[in-house]
């Protein structure tokens, strides 16, 4: 059948626009796999121990072309400590790595034949690291000891020369045929280096006091090391960001400043943003590896707290923290004599040598041993490792605190199961406490005023705590430097009927929790968030108010937050649900924001320049930032001068993700909007963007926003109605739209 002129020109019309849809629907759209949950690191990972401390050890990372062996371990262990194995006799691996001084040399800088550029890195748990040496160039023990063995500056052994001449010596000779009992019999340089690798992997520090007492054993650390305890974790030091447990090591590698011309892990990847990064080294046995840092140049544990305080990193002379140079986790801190005594005092709790193996009397070649010289640090941690009493065995009871008195004091006597009362008053303390099963109560006076805890801007958090099912209520806190309740690890956590101000960082703080509930907390005057849960699972927020801050309530990296019947007012950013980089978490989904009200949050950004919170802009009631699975309705949003809703990619914003940064599958309904956008923030600005109800960056296709929206950028968004093939379509016009311009 011949069609007629207008039925073609219909098909042209109604063709070729679908034609386009289905061709941009066609496209990759670059959607990220969902991370499975078992996967993902989310909420307390303790087990076995009520402390919420006891994380398992991740498994030694072997290499299958040389299963270790006693033999083998044997035979490493005396290659190790023999100065044989360099090329004047005069070297052993052990003489810069002896155990005498944490498997380090206790040098500046490391001394072979010259004197290298780089600190001597310690030897506790390389079993567990997947890149070895300060830039990480190594992938397997085995290869890590070709450098030192054969470098010109080091050992400068000639690998056919240590083959004959260890042949010539009967007892390595029979050491290595039982080492490697089906390879040829003559001796060959790579079993030397299988056989110190074998020998490495054995080198572990995993009994120290903080695993007794993570472990459950409440008096391996002294009141003193829990205090630094809390501190370490503490979001203000950001300690724990770099060197979580069970490892005391993330395992990446981080920008201190740059100090010299030494390049770091930029000379591996090549990557610019890689300049002046080093590795993070594990924290156990730290106190026997004075001194400090790739570069050596920080003698005691004291001098590195002090570094970092000041958040300038090693440049920490300098009038400025350097651009573009420091990891994001360094910003400064204030600590009192106090308590850099206590954070110094837990990193000697870190200490464990009960698996060291023994220096042999003598070696195969005859050649004398490395000697054990004396070290300040081990005496050190001894005298602070001295542990705490434990509480007198008895039925759980009611405990009170009487006005004047120490509630700290009757939180040390508490034991699971129970109630420390606190009569009304003011308390001028830090309250720490790793008992799991109990409740800390206020009880107000006849007024109905509530206890008071009161930092006076002396100490850094209010209430610091570890122990699961805890309970926290009826209480005032003000006036801290870095946190007011700060909750780490633990599972089954109840906040409520607190009034929080004053308080630094955080308001009431739960990170690495599970089984969080958080209600009628009142937060103010805090420089990042009033209300915040970071890496959680399972959490509640309710019946909250968060007015004042920089951010009211924010939830972040974490799974399962139900967040309602809260109102946020007079922040810089009233909600905030973000998937952040870098931390061990790397996911953020299936947040539930309903029946919220979110208004006149225009205050400035009074964010230290550090924090993460610094960059956003103010004047937005509900910010979504690369978190996935986020409904959002029935709340109430109006008056924030930059946008009622904004949902962003986190992409912009940092460099080196490890994150799908991209917020998917949100979905926005029922919401109502008025007055927002009026005065936008100039970051929003200077994005091209303007003020309106809601803001999409059209970072994925997948989001949907069936709300009555007045005014939006795109000014049309993606709802419900619109079939898949359109929404993807119109998310790929975007782009390409949203590239063109730039």
């Amino acid at each position: 059948m011949k069609l007629k002129l207008w039925q073609k020109t219909a098909l042209w019309i109604v063709g070729l626009p679908l034609a386009v849809v289905l061709l941009l629907a066609a496209l990759p759209t670059h959607d990220e796999p969902v991370i499975p949950d078992a996967k993902l690191t989310v909420g307390a990972q303790a087990r076995g121990s009520s402390s919420g401390l006891q994380v398992p050890f991740p498994q030694p990372v072997g290499n299958s072309a040389n299963p270790s062996t006693p033999e083998k371990v044997e035979l490493g262990r005396l290659l190790f400590f023999d100065a044989a194995l360099s090329t004047n006799n005069q070297l052993a691996c052990a003489s810069c790595h002896n155990p005498a001084l944490g498997f380090s040399d206790g040098k500046q800088l490391a001394q072979g034949s010259a004197t290298l550029t780089r600190n001597t890195p310690a030897l506790y748990g390389v079993a567990y690291s997947r890149s070895l040496f300060w830039d990480g160039r190594a992938p397997t023990l085995e290869e890590q000891s070709l450098t030192p063995l054969t470098n010109h500056a080091e050992m400068a052994v000639d690998p056919a020369q240590l083959e004959t001449e260890l042949a010539t010596m009967p007892r390595y000779t029979e050491l290595f045929s039982a080492a490697f009992p089906n390879q040829s019999t003559s001796i060959k340089f790579e079993q030397v280096t299988f056989a110190l690798a074998a020998f490495e992997r054995t080198l572990f520090a995993n009994n120290t006091p903080f695993d007794r007492y993570a472990a459950g054993d409440s008096t391996a650390l002294s009141s003193s090391q829990k205090r630094g305890l809390a501190l370490f974790r503490s979001g203000a030091t950001g300690c724990y960001n770099c060197h979580p447990g069970p490892l005391f090591t993330n395992g990446s590698f981080e920008r201190l400043g740059m100090n010299s011309t030494d390049n770091g892990r930029a000379d591996v990847t090549g990557n610019a943003a890689d300049r002046g990064a080093f590795k993070v080294p594990t924290l156990r046995n730290i106190a026997l590896s004075a001194p400090y840092m790739h570069d050596g140049s920080l003698p005691t544990l004291e001098a590195v707290v002090d570094m970092y305080a000041t958040g300038k990193g090693l440049r920490a002379s300098a009038d400025a923290r350097p651009a573009g140079t420091l990891s994001r986790f360094i910003r400064p801190f204030e600590l009192s004599t106090a308590e850099r005594t206590d954070l110094v005092n837990f990193l000697y709790a870190l200490t464990d040598e009960s698996s060291t193996p023994a220096v042999p009397q003598n070696v195969p070649s005859g050649l004398p041993v490395t000697d054990a010289p004396a070290n300040s640090g081990r005496a050190a941690a001894a005298a602070a490792n001295t542990g705490s009493s434990q509480p007198t065995a008895r039925a759980a009871t009611t405990l009170r605190v009487r006005s004047g008195t120490s509630i700290q004091t009757v939180v040390d006597s508490a034991i699971p199961g129970d109630i420390v009362e606190i009569e009304a008053g003011t308390y001028n303390e830090a309250v720490v406490t790793d008992t799991p099963g109990i409740t800390l109560r206020g009880i107000a006076d006849a007024a109905g005023k509530q206890p008071v805890l009161d930092g006076k801007g002396q100490h850094a958090n209010g209430i610091s705590a570890t122990g699961n099912n805890l309970v926290i209520e009826n209480l005032t806190l003000r006036n801290y430097r870095n946190n007011g309740v700060f909750v780490d690890g633990a599972t089954g956590i109840v906040l409520r009927d607190l009034f929080v101000e004053d308080t630094g960082v955080y308001g009431v703080y739960p990170v690495h929790c599970s089984d969080v509930l958080i209600e009628r907390v009142t937060a103010t005057g805090v420089n990042d968030a009033g209300i915040y849960v970071g890496q959680c699972r399972n959490i509640v927020v309710r019946d909250s108010i968060g007015y004042g801050n920089v951010i009211g309530i924010e939830v972040e990296n974490s799974i399962g937050a139900e967040v309602y019947n809260n109102e946020a007012y007079g922040n810089s950013v009233g909600i905030f649900i973000d998937l952040l980089p870098n931390l061990p978490s790397k996911a953020s989904r299936g947040t539930r924001l309903h029946n919220n009200i979110s208004r006149d949050n225009n205050l400035a950004n009074f964010s230290t320049p550090e924090m993460t919170s610094a960059m956003l802009p103010n004047g937005v009631g509900i910010l979504v930032l690369g978190a996935d699975d986020v409904e959002i309705y029935d709340n109430k949003l109006n008056d924030n001068n930059t946008v009622g809703l904004a949902v962003f990619s986190a992409a912009p914003f940092f460099e080196n993700l490890d994150i799908d940064p991209n917020p998917e599958r949100l979905h926005a309904h029922g919401n109502t909007y008025s007055s927002n956008g009026s005065a936008p923030d100039k970051l929003v600005v200077k994005l091209g963007l303007y003020g309106a109800d809601v803001l999409w960056d059209a970072s994925n296709w997948s989001p949907r926003f069936d709300d009555q929206i007045e005014g939006a950028f795109p000014p049309a968004l993606p709802a419900t109605g619109w079939p898949v093939l359109l929404r993807r379509a119109y998310w790929q016009l975007l782009n390409f739209v949203i590239n063109t311009l730039g």
